[in-house]
């Protein structure tokens, strides 16, 4: 007797039965997801399309959005992988019932509906609430460096932006010289008659208009942060100048808009970029010596001595990525480098339910303790979770005394983070009384020993899972926008398979 196989028949016509039922076991992801996006409120989605049903039918926001989240779900985010699995891969064609977006149509309906996309954690939290999966009486917080879609040889100073912006209007002049010969002379100005005039008069005028008005916000914004910085406590230059770059940030992350594909215009946004932090620096400065010059300290006197001496660059210092803009080099975690990307923020409950998720291009952490404390209520708001954390637990990096004070005074919440890092034998210098010492005492009893030692155990397998089980290494998007809507997918499909995992568990109990 020869050896026994199983025959393959591919001249075979059918192997596939009729009805997509038959397809997939009841219990398979698809059909979860397919489910979830049932009970989801897509209104905002169906809001972006004409009601009348005039013009090119497009692909209902029910399957792309299931479609979307399955992709995400099973570690596809390319447009590309997702069109190539639509064609051949079982499951993909249970969802879209056969149909086969292209990659354009996929990419097209992620940029346009990128906050829609980015507001399903919240929805999807709701489902895992009413799983009754979300505890939040504990929290924990954390961040993680993920690289984004740019490389760090990329990254450029003002001047090498200036080169590039002069190298590119000779050629332009170059070219039209070549194209239309001498200029006739009878119709603009002289100044006006060439690109590069024409660019200099219009650079010159944008300019003394962009002078005029910061002339008139510097008045302001002297006012303005002298209050923040008072209320803050924030002392030395250096203080207050760090604390205008991140008001800064905040401005930008408020106006975040896609990166354009154009380097040109990428380059234009760079040099932008720079002169806005050194605008931002000039106007700090002027605000701290003016309340050097006129403040008055708790009992009413002046407060001495004026500063040193100080005195900003002439052009902008630092560097800018032309690829994305938005992308900022950070230090990663355990001594690895630096990344050029983002700090990816979570904040994670018990059972390993994200319950809150946001981006930030900051290096560190230690404005984001307040933040993401808001983002989570929000978030618990929303998805109708009456219940409150009482404790938010953190690593030293998230130490700020004016932000553990606004959480612990405003939000009620109870906050547990050691004011010394790990590696540390002994006390930072200066930190041996007052909260830091309060806090070291609160964490060597045995409640706050047994609270705290919960942090590395909920937050740190959702960042492990994610980094190493699902292959997430960096983002593929460009630009504070497009990431935070990618990271927020990719929490949401945590918690939808954390979720999908949690009913299966319960129907065989």
């Amino acid at each position: 007797m020869g050896q026994n196989f199983i025959e393959s028949c591919r001249e075979q016509g059918f192997l596939l039965s009729p009805d997509v039922r038959e397809w997939l076991s009841a219990d398979h992801l698809a059909w979860f997801v397919i489910g979830a996006v049932g009970e989801l409120d897509l209104g905002e989605f169906y809001s972006a399309y004409r009601q009348d049903g005039h013009g090119r039918a497009a692909y209902d926001p029910a399957v792309m959005v299931a479609l979307v989240l399955y992709a995400f779900a099973t570690k596809v985010r390319s447009s590309r992988a997702i069109e190539c699995h639509c064609r051949q891969d079982v499951a993909y064609r249970v969802i879209t019932g056969n149909l086969v977006p292209d990659h354009a149509t996929i990419a097209r309906f992620i940029v346009r509906h990128e906050l829609a996309l980015a507001d399903l954690f919240g929805q999807v939290l709701g489902l895992c609430a009413k799983a009754g999966m979300v505890r939040p009486e504990v929290i924990a917080i954390d961040g993680t460096r993920l690289a984004g879609n740019a490389s760090p040889e990329s990254n450029r100073g003002y001047l090498q932006l200036a080169q590039e912006i002069l190298a590119e209007a000779k050629a332009t002049d170059e070219a039209e010289d070549e194209l239309y010969g001498d200029a006739r002379g009878d119709e603009l100005p002289e100044q006006l008659r060439t690109a590069e005039g024409r660019r200099a008069f219009f650079e010159r005028t944008r300019r003394e208009r962009e002078q005029e008005r910061t002339a008139n916000e510097r008045s302001e914004r002297a006012e303005e942060m002298s209050a923040v910085v008072r209320a803050a406590g924030y002392q030395g230059r250096v203080g207050w100048l760090r604390e205008g770059r991140r008001q800064l940030e905040e401005r930008r992350r408020g106006e975040a808009g896609p990166i354009p594909r154009s380097r040109a215009e990428r380059v234009k946004l760079s040099t932008r970029r720079l002169e806005q932090e050194l605008a931002s620096d000039r106007a700090t400065n002027e605000a701290y010596e003016y309340y050097r010059a006129h403040g008055r300290d708790t009992q009413g006197r002046g407060l001495g001595t004026a500063p040193k001496p100080f005195s900003l660059p002439a052009i902008p210092a630092g560097k800018v990525n032309v690829t994305d803009p938005d992308s900022k080099q950070i230090k990663t975690n355990a001594g690895f480098g630096w990344v050029q990307g983002y700090n990816a923020q979570t904040v994670v409950g018990e059972g390993h339910i994200v319950l809150a998720a946001e981006v930030t291009n900051t290096t560190n952490d230690w404005s984001q303790l307040e933040p993401m404390v808001s983002a989570a209520l929000a978030e618990l708001e929303q998805a109708g979770v009456t219940e409150r954390p009482t404790v938010a637990t953190a690593d030293t990096g998230y130490w700020r005394d004016t932000q553990i004070d606004e959480v612990v005074a405003n939000k009620h919440i109870q906050v547990l983070i050691p004011p010394d890092a790990g590696n540390r034998a002994s006390p930072r210098p200066g930190w041996t009384r007052g909260r830091p010492a309060m806090m070291r005492r609160v964490l060597q009893t045995e409640l706050g020993r047994q609270i705290y030692r919960r942090r590395k155990q909920m937050i740190e397998p959702v960042f492990a899972h994610t980094k190493h089980n699902r292959g997430i290494k960096g983002f593929h998007r460009r630009g504070l926008k497009a990431v935070r809507t990618e990271w927020r997918l990719l929490m949401t499909t945590h918690n939808l398979t954390k979720l999908q995992r949690h009913q299966i568990a319960a129907a065989g109990a």
